[in-house]
């Protein structure tokens, strides 16, 4: 293959532009079949071994529903999976590795589901060529000499039993109904069952039906049930999603205890839980939804250093133009004095949960990272603010306009993203294009139904409407849920330019360590038990805050020498010990 070309059948519509990108080609005008109509299907075909690149058809398209892009030079190797003809297409595999735990990175839409359904037997590939199935044992020929071979062979002649965790956990309550314990109680071929409830603290959601918890409540009963299982790999599509920090960490630890001598592998978004978590990794690369292709193994810090800076050194190949990097600059804690909200002795009760704030304030051209473990407070705080709440007691001081995202984002809304931004921002100026659409990449977006928006899309548009209001404070309530690193790096610079530009505050409540040391000039922490009682003593220096938190999470943090990033120590290490020791549970670099 020399290029692909993908047509997204959701955007297509040839009967609106009347076939257009056929009549616009150049090899079709003149006299080759390069776009032709699928009599069953009704949509335009692309003959990528015709089709000379030309970007005629992609730029003509009124409803940019075409990509045309071509593959790297140095790739040789034949594809491991397509979905359809002009559908997305996969290229290698990732090993996995007996007695240690494989991480993959990359961003959305690069094939690490799909290479996780492959390995665990649930896809058979079809080698490029829609409409064919290969067995398993047909691969082996293209892994010959490599880790995969073994791995393949055995599964194929099913000597491997595997378990697997889904990306959708939300799902789960379509397929299954009746209470956990029933559920869990199937999975139980170990003898750990108890253990894990245990660990995982689902001691409170067993007699309750599936179809009646969250989605981080979910997500850990798939979590044991996945490691429940007796199996020799255990598979884990982003298992962080819907946990807050401390469950994060206190899975990955769960993981590695109970998957000890077992194999792993792991797909996520979470740098910092893959740094904890993962013994190598591989990088996916290529162009979303368009093709991905699977590098070799690495160690844990070269791959996510070599991740973030886009250049994958051991194969002399660039995966993204610019590096990720986290290089804006910050406002100085001496430089806050104009106070925008001040607030005192909060309190608020809701049901039998209590909160209790003890006292801060929020400065004009700050961001305030807000972190803290599920069900501590931290939503009720930010409502609060927004004037959903009212107060038991305390005072709260400041009249601004406050711009609030949801935890949450939902809509019922019947049209396109496009009518749906312009309900609340008639202009879609050059500025705001550049400011906000761009960075966000909600250009591409505009011409979905909003309905059929994926949890990542659906959260981009959320934050675009958030941020395309006029206001003092913008509150943000997990933002980079759902969204992949490039677009949290980008994320995190645009809200630094709006601080500088618009001279505003933003505060942001995340899980995402990397992201929030990155991203804020203070810290504020909640702590306290879940559910029942909840306590922040306020604003403090991020370093402050990150060490309170991660004291009580029992995990520790150190500065990459190559980058600076933050990096999670193995537990139990040389350094993680020193740290504890010393009750710096955090040295990574801040801003």
């Amino acid at each position: 293959m020399r290029r692909v070309a993908v047509i997204d059948k959701e955007l297509c519509k040839p009967k609106k532009c009347n076939f257009l990108c056929a009549n616009v080609c150049p090899k079709n005008r003149s006299g080759e079949d390069c776009i032709t109509l699928d009599e069953i299907t009704n949509f335009p075909l692309i003959d990528e071994d015709v089709c000379i690149a030309c970007g005629i058809c992609v730029k003509k398209c009124p409803f940019k529903a075409i990509k045309i892009v071509n593959l790297p030079s140095q790739l040789k190797e034949k594809p491991i999976h397509r979905f359809g003809k002009n559908q997305f297409v996969l290229f290698r595999l990732p090993y996995p590795v007996e007695n240690q735990v494989v991480g993959l990175i990359g961003s959305n839409g690069l094939g690490k589901t799909t290479s996780l359904l492959i390995l665990s037997g649930q896809i058979k590939p079809n080698l490029g060529e829609p409409g064919k199935k290969f067995e398993l044992s047909e691969l082996t020929s293209i892994f010959r000499g490599t880790e995969l071979q073994n791995y393949l062979e055995k599964l194929s002649e099913e000597e491997i039993r595997v378990s697997f965790k889904p990306q959708r956990v939300d799902l789960i309550p379509s397929k299954y109904s009746g209470k956990i314990s029933k559920l869990l109680d199937k999975t139980d071929e170990r003898g750990l069952l108890n253990e894990l409830i245990e660990r995982l603290r689902l001691e409170g959601l067993l007699e309750r039906k599936i179809n009646e918890i969250s989605g981080g409540e979910l997500q850990r009963v798939a979590i044991a049930a996945c490691l429940a299982r007796d199996a020799d790999i255990y598979y884990f599509d982003e298992p962080t999603s819907f946990l807050d920090v401390f469950q994060r960490l206190e899975v990955s630890k769960a993981i590695r205890e109970f998957c000890e001598k077992k194999s792993v592998m792991v797909a996520d978004h979470d740098l910092a839980t893959l740094d904890f978590l993962a013994d190598r990794v591989h990088i996916f690369y290529g162009s979303p939804s368009v093709y991905g292709i699977v590098s070799l193994p690495l160690s844990v810090r070269v791959g996510i250093n070599a991740f973030l800076d886009g250049y994958i050194k051991e194969e002399n190949v660039r995966i993204r133009e610019e590096p990720l990097k986290f290089d804006f600059s910050f406002t100085r804690i001496s430089d806050l004095k104009s106070v925008l909200i001040s607030f005192e002795g909060l309190k608020k009760k809701l049901g039998s949960f209590e909160l209790k704030i003890k006292e801060g304030k929020v400065y004009q051209k700050e961001v305030l990272g807000i972190l803290g473990a599920n069900a501590l407070g931290k939503t009720t705080f930010a409502r609060i603010l927004a004037g959903e709440l009212k107060l038991e007691a305390g005072k709260l001081e400041g009249k601004v306009k406050i711009s609030y995202k949801p935890q949450y984002p939902r809509t019922e809304f019947e049209g396109t993203v496009e009518e749906l931004l312009r309900s609340f921002k008639k202009e879609f100026s050059s500025s705001y294009q550049a400011e906000i659409l761009r960075p966000l990449q909600i250009d591409k977006l505009l011409l979905r139904k909003v309905k059929k928006l994926s949890g990542g899309e659906l959260q981009r548009v959320a934050i675009t409407i958030t941020l395309s209001k006029e206001a003092d404070v913008y509150l943000l309530d997990e933002p980079s849920a759902f969204l992949d690193v490039e677009m949290r790096v980008s994320l995190a610079k645009m809200i630094r330019r709006l601080v500088e530009k618009r001279e505003c505050s933003v505060m942001v409540i995340d899980h995402d360590l990397l992201f929030l040391s990155q991203i804020a000039d203070r810290g504020m922490v909640f702590l306290g038990e879940p559910g029942k009682f909840g306590y922040s003593e306020g604003p403090c220096e991020l370093e402050d805050a990150f060490n309170s938190f991660l004291k009580e999470v029992g995990v520790t943090f150190r500065s990459d020498p190559q980058t600076g990033r933050p990096r999670a120590n193995k537990l139990n290490s040389k350094l993680d010990k020193e740290q504890k020791e010393r009750g710096k549970y955090f040295m990574g670099k801040l801003r």
